[in-house]
C-alpha cells in the first residue's frame, strides 16, 4: 500500500511537471493556427463580392431577426453595435487583416483575439450561413486565444530569436504595449457604451489585464514571479491544446455514431444520393463515374463510418492513429473535390493537423525552408532554427529528435576525432623532417 502511494505520488509529480514545464505541441499549434487563419482568409476573400448578402445589411437574415436571436443566446458580434454599412465594412476589413497577421504570426497574442472577434462577429450575425466548417472555425477561434501558437513558424519566433529570448523580447518591445493600450481604450469605450453583455466584457477585460500583468512581470520582476507566470501560461496553453484535441475527437465520434443510426448509412447508400444532387456535383462526370460502381459507393460509405467511429480509440496507438489520420485527410480532400465543399474540408484538415507527428512537421518545415532559400536571392534568406523558442521539440506523448539532426550530429561526432588525429599525425611528420 505504501509503495502504491509512493508510485502514485511520483506519477502525479511527473505529470504536473510535464504540463507546467513547457508549452507542449509547438508545431501542432502552429499548423492549426496557420490552417484556420488561411481557411478563414480564403473564405472572406472568396465571398468578398457577396459579403453584403451573407452578413451585411442586404442579407436575408435581417437586422431585427439577428437582434432577436442574439438577445436570446447572448452571442457576441460587433456587427450589432451599429446598423451602418461603413461599420460593416470596417468589421469585415478587421476580419481579413487579423487573418493575415495571424497567418504570418505577427503579435499572435493580440491578433488571435482580433481573429476571434472577426470570426464571432460575422458568424453570429447570420447563424444559418455556412456548410458546417464554419462551426469548427467558430470553436477553434476561441481555443487559439488560449494557446501559445506563435512559438514556431511565425514572425514572433523570429523576433524572440533576434532578441535572445522571450523575456528579452518583451523588455525591448515597444509595439506590443502601444497596441494593447489602443485596444484597452477601445474596450473601455465599448464597455461604457454598453454594447456587450457583461459576460463578454469580463472575458475581454480579463485577457487585457492578464497580458498587462505578463508584460509587467517580464519587465520589472524576476525570480519567483516570472517563474510563476511562465508556469501558468504553459498550463493554460496545454489545457487549450487538450481542449482542441478533445473537440476533434468529439466531432468525429458524434458524426460517426449518428451515421450508424441512419438507415442510408446502414444499407451503404448514403454517399450515392448526394452524388446525384446538382448542388453537390461540381464535376458531374466524376460524380457519375463514382456513383456507377455500387461496390465503391458501399466501401466509401462504410469506410467513412468505421474511420470516424474508430479514430478516438486509435490515439492509444501512434502508428494506427497516423494511418487513420492520413485516411481522414484524404477523405476531406475528396469531399472538397467531389461535393464542392472546399472550406469545410480545409477547416477539418486544419483541425486534424493537431494530431500530426512532430517528426513529420519538423521535416515539412525543413522542406519548406529549403524551398524558401531557393526562391529568395542569395544572401537574403534568413537561417532559422528548427526548434521552438521556448524549449525542445515536444509533443503529446513523445519527445524525439529529428532523424536529419541525429544523422548530422553523429556524422560530426565521427568526423571530428578523425580530423584531430590526422592533424596530429601530420604535425609529427613535419617535426621529424
Amino acid at each position: 500500500m505504501i509503495r502504491l502511494r509512493q508510485g502514485l505520488g511520483r506519477g502525479l509529480r511527473t505529470g504536473v511537471q510535464y504540463v507546467t514545464s513547457a508549452a507542449l505541441g509547438p508545431y501542432q499549434t502552429a499548423v492549426v493556427r496557420i490552417g484556420f487563419a488561411a481557411t478563414w482568409l480564403v473564405f472572406l476573400l472568396r465571398e468578398l463580392p457577396h459579403r453584403h448578402e451573407l452578413y451585411g445589411p442586404e442579407g436575408p437574415w435581417s437586422w431585427g431577426m439577428a437582434e432577436q436571436i442574439i438577445a436570446d443566446n447572448k452571442a457576441f458580434t460587433a456587427l450589432m453595435w451599429a446598423d451602418s454599412t461603413l461599420w460593416f465594412e470596417l468589421v469585415y476589413l478587421l476580419a481579413i487583416v487579423s487573418s493575415v497577421l495571424l497567418l504570418i504570426g505577427w503579435r499572435t497574442r493580440t491578433t488571435s483575439v482580433l481573429f476571434m472577434i472577426g470570426v464571432l462577429s460575422l458568424l453570429n450575425r447570420s447563424v444559418f450561413m455556412g456548410d458546417g466548417g464554419d462551426n469548427v472555425i467558430h470553436l477553434m477561434a476561441m481555443y487559439l486565444v488560449l494557446t501559445r501558437c506563435g512559438q514556431v513558424w511565425s514572425l514572433d519566433a523570429r523576433r524572440v530569436r533576434a532578441a535572445g529570448g522571450a523575456v528579452a523580447a518583451v523588455v525591448r518591445d515597444r509595439v506590443g504595449p502601444a497596441l494593447w493600450t489602443v485596444l484597452g481604450v477601445a474596450l473601455a469605450v465599448a464597455t461604457f457604451m454598453g454594447v456587450m453583455s457583461w459576460g463578454w466584457v469580463l472575458i475581454f477585460w480579463t485577457l487585457l489585464l492578464v497580458h498587462a500583468l505578463w508584460w509587467a512581470v517580464c519587465r520589472y520582476a524576476d525570480g519567483e514571479p516570472r517563474l510563476l507566470m511562465n508556469v501558468l501560461t504553459n498550463l493554460v496553453h496545454n489545457a487549450g491544446l487538450l481542449v482542441i484535441m478533445v473537440e476533434v475527437c468529439f466531432v468525429y465520434a458524434t458524426a460517426g455514431w449518428y451515421k450508424v443510426q441512419g438507415s442510408r448509412w446502414q444499407d451503404g447508400t448514403a454517399i450515392y444520393y448526394p452524388l446525384h444532387l446538382d448542388y453537390f456535383t461540381p464535376w458531374p462526370e466524376l460524380s457519375a463515374l463514382l456513383a456507377s460502381s455500387g461496390t465503391m459507393v458501399m466501401v466509401v460509405t462504410y469506410g467513412t463510418v468505421i474511420v470516424q467511429v474508430a479514430f478516438p480509440f486509435t490515439l492509444f496507438n501512434r502508428r494506427v492513429k497516423n494511418v487513420l489520420l492520413a485516411l481522414m485527410i484524404v477523405e476531406h480532400a475528396s469531399i472538397a473535390v467531389l461535393l464542392g465543399l472546399p472550406f469545410f474540408s480545409m477547416a477539418m484538415i486544419a483541425a486534424d493537423a493537431v494530431f500530426l507527428p512532430t517528426v513529420f512537421l519538423v521535416w515539412l518545415g525543413g522542406r519548406a525552408g529549403r524551398v524558401r532559400d531557393r526562391v529568395l536571392p542569395p544572401g537574403k534568406a534568413v537561417q532559422q532554427r528548427r526548434e521552438p523558442v521556448d524549449g525542445p521539440v515536444r509533443s503529446w506523448g513523445e519527445q524525439r529528435e529529428h532523424p536529419s539532426a541525429r544523422t548530422e550530429r553523429d556524422r560530426s561526432e565521427r568526423v571530428e576525432p578523425e580530423r584531430v588525429e590526422s592533424e596530429r599525425v601530420e604535425s609529427e611528420r613535419v617535426e621529424s623532417e
